[in-house]
């Protein structure tokens, strides 16, 4: 009897797309989704905190390259040591950003990059795909109190942002 009942089921065909529907479902983004694309937003909780846009001026020295970021502190502050972003993406390549300290020094952030000596690692990030182009960033190990910023490694576009 559970055999028919099976095949009956099976047989009216309205077991695959519910099935289906459920799978998708479980793909898509569930959570907030970004008002701006290519801006990464920090999740706190419920709530998506866009990240300070700005642009690195650089500097070619002697022994390497400085980027700087006008500004000693990114107005934008998370007390989350392992924070979260949020991305919509139309241009950037989630999988190619990059999370960079900041070194403030005077009036403004700083980092160098050296073409001889060990250069700065970025933090590590776990990306995950929400589903229509909106993808999780989210950073692997504890960042200590300071500033810092999410690139693409081909421009001087800079997402900043501190924690505290």
């Amino acid at each position: 009897m559970k055999t028919a009942k099976r095949q009956t089921i099976l047989a009216n065909g309205w077991v695959l797309p519910v099935l289906c529907a459920c799978l998708q479902a479980a793909q898509t983004n569930s959570g907030p989704v970004p008002a701006k694309p290519d801006l990464p937003y920090l999740l706190h909780a419920d709530a998506l905190v866009s990240t300070e846009i700005t642009e690195a001026k650089q500097t070619d020295q002697k022994d390497g390259t400085l980027f700087r970021i006008a500004g000693a502190n990114s107005p934008v502050k998370t007390p989350l040591a392992s924070p979260t972003f949020v991305i919509k993406t139309e241009k950037l390549v989630p999988d190619k950003l990059q999370l960079f300290q900041l070194q403030s020094n005077g009036r403004q952030r700083e980092i160098t990059f050296y073409r001889k000596k060990k250069n700065p690692a970025p933090y590590t990030l776990t990306i995950k795909n929400l589903g229509d182009n909106v993808y999780r960033l989210e950073v692997n190990e504890s960042l200590p109190n300071g500033e810092y910023s999410i690139s693409p490694p081909d421009s001087n576009q800079a997402f900043c942002f501190a924690v505290y």
